[in-house]
């Protein structure tokens, strides 16, 4: 995940289209067509369900208990009031949905507390913010290459894709193009303008994947080099 372009390569502009996270703001300030607000917030929580439950895990619950509690927040999430506190001067999907659980985590540790007097949970001492931020970084990752590795077979491509895709995010590992011309039979040089384009290709994917969560343009790259530091961080 890179968030510079290479020498050479042109940068267009995303065109910033109604997106799913700006469907839900724009209907949580409207009393209008809620249903469709929630139809979006169901699939933003399908797609980033495993940020959630990486947080949840990293305050010390063991994974099956993680996965009850990521199943209870997110119908909490979906018959509550999250769209009352969507405010679209902090509009980042992430920070809101992080600050949500961290919510939710705090009021389930309060009860356990009153239920069980002197109970406490273990918290590990990780780093809760970062964890979240690496498993959502790698979602949107995810989900970018999994957008291009379907539109390479749609058009018949998807052997080049298969070949070419671990060197797409980064430019900084060895690639030895005589076995990959040799594996693909097609010469040195086509292998490297297939790279090239497959590169252009899953960046312009990442700004849409990433567009998806923030609610204004201007917004997009800083939450793109965020994302690409925190998964730096964990190689």
């Amino acid at each position: 995940m890179k968030t510079e372009p290479a020498s050479g390569d042109t940068v267009h502009p995303v065109r910033f289209k109604t997106t799913r996270w700006t469907v839900v703001l724009s209907c949580a300030k409207a009393s209008g067509a809620p249903e469709i607000a929630r139809e979006a917030l169901t699939e933003l929580c399908r797609a980033y369900w495993r940020p959630v439950y990486a947080l949840i895990c990293s305050h010390g619950h063991s994974p099956v208990d993680a996965q009850d509690l990521t199943q209870d927040f997110f119908v909490m999430l979906l018959k509550g009031n999250l769209l009352s506190l969507a405010d679209p001067s902090r509009g980042r999907f992430r920070r809101l949905l992080r600050r949500t659980v961290e919510n939710f985590l705090s009021d389930k540790h309060q009860l356990s507390l009153s239920q069980k007097r002197g109970g406490t949970l273990e918290f590990v001492p990780w780093d809760e913010e970062r964890i979240f931020d690496v498993r959502w970084a790698a979602t949107i990752a995810e989900a970018a290459l999994r957008r291009l590795g379907e539109e390479c077979e749609r058009r018949g491509r998807l052997r080049v894709f298969t070949a070419l895709s671990k060197f797409l995010s980064t430019e900084r590992v060895e690639i030895s193009y005589t076995s990959l011309s040799t594996s693909l039979g097609v010469s040195e040089a086509t292998v490297k303008r297939a790279l090239h384009r497959l590169r252009v290709r899953y960046r312009k994917i990442l700004r849409e994947e990433v567009a998806r969560t923030v609610t204004s343009p201007a917004d997009i790259d800083d939450e793109l080099r965020y994302l690409c530091a925190a998964l730096a961080s964990e190689q």
